[in-house]
C-alpha cells in the first residue's frame, strides 16, 4: 500500500506535470519534497499536493479568514479536506467514516499547537523538532486515514488484480 501511495503522488503526478511542462503548460509538481518539511505548515502549505493547497487556499481560507479570523479558517480548511478525503476514501471502501475527517482535524489542531508561543518556544515550527513533530503528527494518526476498510476492500483487491500479492 505504502508503495502505491508512493508511486501515485511522487511517480504518476510528476510524470504528469512533466508531461503538461514538455507540452508549454506551467504545470509544476503538485509535492515539494514533503519529507524535509521542518512544520506541519510547511508540509500542508508548500509541500504537500499543492494544487489542493492552492485551491483550498484560495476559495476556502481567503474568504473565511475575513469573516472568521485565520485560527477558525484553518480549522474548516483541514475539516474540509477530511470530509473529501472521506469521500474518497471511506464511501468506495463502505467503513472507516470519519477517520479521514479526524485524521486531518488533528493536523490542523498540530498545525495551531506549532504557532502557539509556547510552540514557538519548543521549536515545533523548525529545525529537527519541528521535523519530529511533523512526521509525529502525520505517521502517528496514519491508520485513522488509511483505515482497515480501505486496505481491505480497495488496497488489497487492487494488489491482487495486479499480481502484486
Amino acid at each position: 500500500m505504502v508503495g502505491l501511495i508512493l508511486i501515485l503522488h511522487f511517480g504518476a503526478f510528476d510524470l504528469l506535470s512533466s508531461t503538461w511542462r514538455r507540452m508549454g503548460v506551467d504545470a509544476r509538481p503538485l509535492m515539494n519534497a514533503p519529507l524535509v518539511a521542518t512544520s506541519l505548515s510547511e508540509f500542508w502549505g508548500k509541500r504537500w499536493n499543492t494544487a489542493f493547497r492552492d485551491l483550498t487556499y484560495r476559495y476556502l481560507f481567503r474568504p473565511l479568514t475575513t469573516r472568521m479570523g485565520a485560527t477558525m479558517a484553518v480549522l474548516v480548511g483541514f475539516v474540509f479536506s477530511g470530509v473529501v478525503h472521506d469521500v474518497v476514501i471511506s464511501v468506495p471502501a463502505r467503513g472507516g467514516y470519519g477517520g479521514p475527517t479526524v485524521f486531518f482535524i488533528l493536523q490542523g489542531a498540530g498545525l495551531l499547537i506549532e504557532r502557539t508561543r509556547w510552540g514557538r518556544q519548543a521549536g515545533l515550527g523548525n529545525g529537527w523538532r519541528g521535523w519530529l513533530f511533523t512526521m509525529l503528527m502525520l505517521l502517528a494518526p496514519i491508520g485513522l486515514l488509511f483505515h482497515r476498510p480501505f486496505v481491505v476492500s480497495i488496497i488489497v483487491p487492487f494488489l491482487l488484480a495486479i499480481g502484486a500479492l
